[in-house]
C-alpha cells in the first residue's frame, strides 16, 4: 500500500489550506452560508483563552485539509465576532455547526477524539469525506503483522511514520515488528526516543511489554531438553520457568501460559512469585482484551482463591 500521495510532513492544516479560513460578522453570511449551497461547512467557534478549542482545532484543520475539498472549515473568534455566536446560541466553546444548502444542519460542543471527528465529516459529506489514508495504511499494517508478513508489515509501518511521526499505532506497531524480526537494539531505540506520555498509551505499553521479554528470553535453553527436564521433575521451577519463556520466544504464547500457571499452581511462593509477576507482563505483551489473556486471568485468580 502506498501513501506518498500524501505530503511528506503528514496533512496540510492551517489557515494556509485554501479550504479553511476565519470569517468574522461582516463576512459570516457569504463564508458559511452562501459557500454551503455549494459545499458542506463547518463553522468552529473559538476563542484563544480557550484550552479545548486548541485541542479541537488542529484536529479539525487536519480532517478537512484531506478531505480535499469535499468540505470547507470556517472558524470564528467568539471574542472579537460575538453576534454571529449569539445568533446561534452558543453558550459554550468549542462549538462546531455544520452548514449545508445555507442550514445548520448538524453540530457538536466540546473537544472530540479524532475519530468522532471523522464520522461526523463523513456524515456530513455523505461519505465523501472523513476516511484517513494514514489510518488506512495502519489497518493494511496491522494485518501484515498479525499474518506474519513482517518485512512487509515493517516497510510500511515506517513510511506511515514518515508522514505522521507521533502516530501511536504506527509506532507500536514497528516495535512490534521488528520485535518479531528480532531486531531488538532498534525496536528499543524507538522506544527510547518515546515521551512518557506516549510510554502510557495501551499499544505502547503492549509494545514495552514484549521488547522487555524478548530481551530477557534471549539467553534460554533449548526447548527439547527444557521439556524433557520438566517431565523428569515437574518441581524443577526453574526449569518449569525457562520452558515458558522458550515457548513464548517460539510464538507458542499458550504453551507459556499454560506452564507459568501450572508453576504457580504447585508453589506460588517460588522465587518471590516469580511466575505469578511473569504472567502478568505476558498479559500486558498479549494486550489486556486478548482472549488468551481473559482466559488465563480466569484460571489464575482460580488458581490462587481455590
Amino acid at each position: 500500500m502506498d501513501i506518498d500521495n500524501m505530503t511528506a510532513n503528514g496533512p496540510v492544516g492551517g489557515l494556509g489550506s485554501e479550504h479553511i479560513k476565519d470569517s468574522s460578522t461582516a463576512t459570516f453570511m457569504a463564508d458559511v452560508v452562501e459557500a454551503s449551497t455549494t459545499t458542506p461547512v463547518i463553522v468552529d467557534f473559538w476563542a484563544p483563552w480557550c484550552g479545548p478549542c486548541k485541542q479541537l482545532g488542529p484536529v479539525l484543520e487536519k480532517v478537512v485539509t484531506e478531505a480535499s475539498g469535499a468540505v470547507k472549515l470556517v472558524k470564528v473568534d467568539i471574542d472579537e465576532n460575538p453576534e454571529i455566536a449569539q445568533q446561534l446560541r452558543v453558550q459554550s466553546i468549542p462549538a462546531v455547526f455544520a452548514f449545508k444548502n445555507g442550514q445548520p444542519v448538524d453540530g457538536f460542543a466540546g473537544a472530540l477524539p479524532e475519530s468522532q471527528i471523522r464520522e461526523f465529516v463523513k456524515k456530513l459529506t455523505g461519505g465523501a469525506a472523513g476516511e484517513s489514508p494514514v489510518a488506512e495504511a495502519l489497518e493494511a499494517a496491522e494485518s501484515m503483522l498479525n499474518e506474519e508478513n513482517y518485512d512487509a508489515a515493517s516497510g510500511l509501518f515506517k513510511q506511515i511514520l514518515q508522514h505522521d511521526p507521533s502516530s501511536t499505532r504506527g509506532l507500536a506497531g514497528l516495535c512490534k515488528t521488528l520485535i518479531a524480526l528480532n531486531n531488538l537494539d532498534e525496536a528499543k531505540e524507538v522506544i527510547d526516543n518515546l515521551s512518557e506520555e506516549q510510554k502510557k498509551d495501551p499499544e505502547i505499553k503492549s509494545a514495552l511489554s514484549q521488547l522487555d521479554l524478548a530481551l530477557s528470553s534471549g539467553d534460554i535453553g533449548d526447548l527439547t531438553e527444557l521439556k524433557l527436564l520438566v517431565e523428569a521433575d515437574p518441581k524443577n521451577f526453574e526449569a518449569r520457568f525457562e520452558l515458558a519463556m522458550a515457548l513464548y520466544a517460539s510464538g507458542d504464547n499458550k504453551g507459556a501460559v499454560d506452564h507459568l500457571l501450572e508453576s504457580i499452581a504447585i508453589n506460588r511462593a517460588w522465587n518471590d512469585e516469580a511466575a505469578r509477576k511473569q504472567l502478568v507482563k505476558l498479559f500486558g505483551a498479549f494486550g489486556q482484551t486478548d482472549p488468551l489473556t481473559i482466559e488465563a486471568r480466569k484460571r489464575l485468580s482460580s488458581i490462587l482463591f481455590s
